[in-house]
């Protein structure tokens, strides 16, 4: 196996994507599925009384007093969702495949798959109704300006390593195809993006990489981390920036972005998810089934562990149910 290949697999089993187990490609309508509920939900986002899910095989859910599929125009793994307003919203996921609904998640109509590229988009944002970009594995990189209608890859040579920009520099010069070729394999995972109250963009992802951008994800400056390993999700509060990791590392900011400061965990276990479930506390998700609440003080109570499951998700819908996802379907967590 390739190292290419390893990163890939590497990543997919961290993020309990479990690409093994289906990965079929994205020209199948994915038909429903008695037990779909049961099976990997990689995440769930709500917009005012919309709450929607996505998962393994292309799944597709809405929150109609509970999770119900929808039909779906792809059976490739779906990633990450976003919802702009109450109807308007996308998925992305494997195969390079973005999804678009107009209808708070009844219908969704594909707008791009690629299988060739051979990478799945991690995550996306959305700026306005019309602009907004995707990002995924080896710094796969997408934009759009018409609402998803056509998508433009962009490539970030600015968070390339030093050494990696010198030997690219010099593989142009000489080959062109090798060059293409290298490129597309060089830049880290792009896991998650994020836009600050002051419109900066936050993104992390692979081999530490945290980049901050002033300019809506057109350029990217690098910025200094305290750790090495893998980051997959950035959560936003009053009580600061927080970036979970590999391993249990949890990562919160208060003064910017050089003064990170580690918050100790009582696991190992990596962190997938979170949301702010009070003014006073943020509520973490992630492998081994763990529930954790990080309170203003940074001070961390352990809610619940679930055994033999992977947690990525948490969402508290409409209704004021609290739920978690991941390789087992939804669950709902009991109130306090």
């Amino acid at each position: 196996m390739s190292f290419s290949m390893l990163r890939l697999v590497c990543l997919s089993f961290l993020l309990v994507f479990n690409v093994s187990s289906v990965n079929a490609g994205s020209d199948n309508v994915s038909s429903l599925q008695p037990l779909a509920n049961q099976s990997l939900v990689l995440d769930m986002v709500k917009a005012g009384q919309t709450s929607i899910a996505v998962g393994e095989r292309g799944h597709l859910f809405v929150y109609q007093d509970g999770w119900q599929q929808q039909a779906s125009p792809t059976s490739a793994h779906l990633t990450k969702a976003t919802l702009f307003n109450e109807s308007l919203g996308w998925a992305v996921g494997h195969d390079a495949t973005i999804l678009h609904t107009k209808d708070a998640g009844l219908t969704w109509q594909l707008q791009m798959s690629s299988p060739e590229i051979e990478k799945p988009f991690m995550d996306l944002l959305l700026f306005n109704e019309k602009q907004g970009i995707a990002i995924g594995a080896y710094g796969l990189f997408y934009r759009t300006e018409d609402g998803g209608v056509t998508w433009e890859s962009e490539f970030h040579s600015e968070l390339l390593f030093e050494e990696d920009k010198a030997y690219l520099e010099e593989l142009r010069a000489e080959d062109e195809a090798l060059y293409l070729s290298e490129s597309s394999t060089l830049l880290p995972h792009f896991n998650r993006v994020v836009q600050l109250d002051d419109k900066r963009l936050l993104m992390v992802g692979e081999l530490g990489l945290a980049a901050v951008s002033q300019d809506f994800g057109r350029t990217w400056q690098r910025l200094e981390f305290p750790y090495e390993g893998s980051l997959f999700n950035i959560l936003v509060s009053h009580h600061g920036i927080y970036v979970m990791g590999l391993r249990g590392h949890l990562f919160k900011s208060v003064g910017g972005f050089d003064d990170w400061q580690e918050v100790e965990m009582p696991v190992q276990s990596t962190l997938n998810g979170g949301i702010v479930l009070n003014k006073d506390v943020l509520r973490l998700v992630g492998n081994a089934g763990v529930v954790v609440d990080i309170k203003q003080d940074d001070s961390v109570k352990m809610v619940t562990q679930r055994q033999g499951e992977n947690l990525v998700t948490i969402l508290v819908t409409s209704d004021g149910k609290q739920w978690v996802a991941g390789t087992k379907g939804f669950i709902e967590l009991e109130q306090e």
